[in-house]
């Protein structure tokens, strides 16, 4: 039964959902908000600018649905665009700003403005339609958390003039669900805090013109944060106190790694931060940067607070917070970043790394960096 249900209610979502524009112009004029029925949107009647270009392929209108599976009880965003004829597709997840999902159609034109349609932000915020040319278009989905390349799906539908129905772009996004829900207090005080020396042992990291190594001045710097949260009252969890191999010499990139995160998520940290050095071909390059993988609420809040403190002590060039996939912050179960706390590669910056004084400025920036997490999260109530 439950089987026959939700293949059932799969079938509806379908019939009901790739129905012609007409149809989800009906649908959207419903917004009491008072029924559980699916959250419809579009921008100016479902219709898109259209450019003038006589016999040209172009973007007609877009629709976009939430649907609950509820046998699963998991959601889904569908988005369908359609063009008066068959287009080319092709999608790739970025993160350099973000969490986006950019959708290549080659073969239709967006018209002559970009496009904006807000969605509800449960697992999109917005998509967002840019004019590559008179031929090509690109579709920008801003996601709510990061995804992985098996979390979505873009395919094509043919057009069918018997059921009037155009052809289709369909875009499916599966809602990530957070595994761990935060409620987070003020203060250091019994907070459990995970901090990572990157690299150590027979993995030395980058190398300055000097000599000086990664793993010297990443763990020097965490045994300081170390000692200043403890005088705060956290607990803290290191990955490693000395100048080992985590998981154990000539491990797998995989086993060292695992070996970093396994330790906070089994003892339930609150935060997950891991310390590095940075390195570039050109010497003159420096500055501090941290990174985030948007996996909660919190992730990218972390980020700010560790990166202003890092800067405001250290004094160098703010490169500013990005999203990015590394294997330690993705795989933590609570909020995570990856601070790269300077360039060893640059010669002034590798003699401030080297100096206890500069070591103790960056343990103070980290530490007033989850000070400052904390409070500002106490203030959001917790949750996800």
């Amino acid at each position: 039964m439950r089987r026959f249900r939700s293949t059932f209610l799969s079938l509806l979502f379908l019939m009901l959902f790739l129905v012609p524009q007409a149809g989800m112009a009906a649908l959207n004029d419903n917004k009491s908000g008072t029924s559980p029925a699916p959250a419809i949107a579009s921008l100016k009647t479902t219709a898109l600018a259209q450019t003038k270009l006589s016999g040209s392929n172009q973007l007609i209108n877009v629709r976009w649905l939430v649907h609950k599976d509820a046998v699963e009880g998991t959601s889904k965003l569908r988005l369908v665009i359609d063009t008066k004829d068959a287009v080319k597709v092709s999608s790739k997840l970025d993160g350099t700003t973000g969490s986006q999902l950019v959708v290549d159609i080659n073969g239709a034109a967006v018209g002559n403005v970009n496009n904006l349609v807000n969605l509800d932000g449960k697992i999109a915020d917005k998509v967002r339609f840019i004019k590559k040319d008179n031929s090509n278009s690109q579709v920008i989905v801003d996601l709510s958390t990061m995804i992985e390349d098996s979390d979505y799906k873009v395919f094509t539908l043919k057009s069918d003039a018997i059921n009037n129905k155009t052809f289709r772009v369909v875009i499916d996004v599966n809602q990530v669900v957070p595994k761990v829900e935060y409620n987070f207090t003020a203060g250091l005080r019994n907070k459990v805090i995970a901090i990572d020396p990157g690299h150590g042992g027979s993995d030395p990291g980058a190398i300055g013109p000097n000599k000086l190594q990664e793993k010297t001045v990443t763990l020097a710097v965490a045994q300081r944060v170390q000692a200043l949260l403890e005088k705060a009252g956290a607990k803290v969890l290191m990955t490693r106190k000395t100048d080992v191999d985590v998981f154990g010499p000539n491990a797998s990139a995989v086993d060292e790694l695992n070996a970093r995160t396994l330790g906070a998520n089994n003892n339930k940290a609150d935060v997950f931060v891991s310390l590095h050095i940075n390195a570039f071909t050109s010497p003159s390059v420096g500055g501090t940067a941290t990174y985030y993988y948007q996996k909660s609420n919190y992730d990218i809040l972390l980020a700010n607070c560790i990166q202003d403190n890092l800067v405001k002590t250290g004094g160098l060039q703010d490169r500013g917070i990005n999203a990015a996939g590394f294997y330690v912050i993705k795989k933590t179960k609570m909020p995570s970043v990856l601070a790269e706390l300077g360039f060893i590669s640059n010669p002034d910056e590798e003699k401030l790394l080297s100096t206890p004084q500069f070591q103790q400025k960056l343990a103070q920036g980290i530490v007033q960096g989850l000070d400052d997490f904390f409070v500002q999260a106490a203030k959001r109530g917790g949750g996800l």
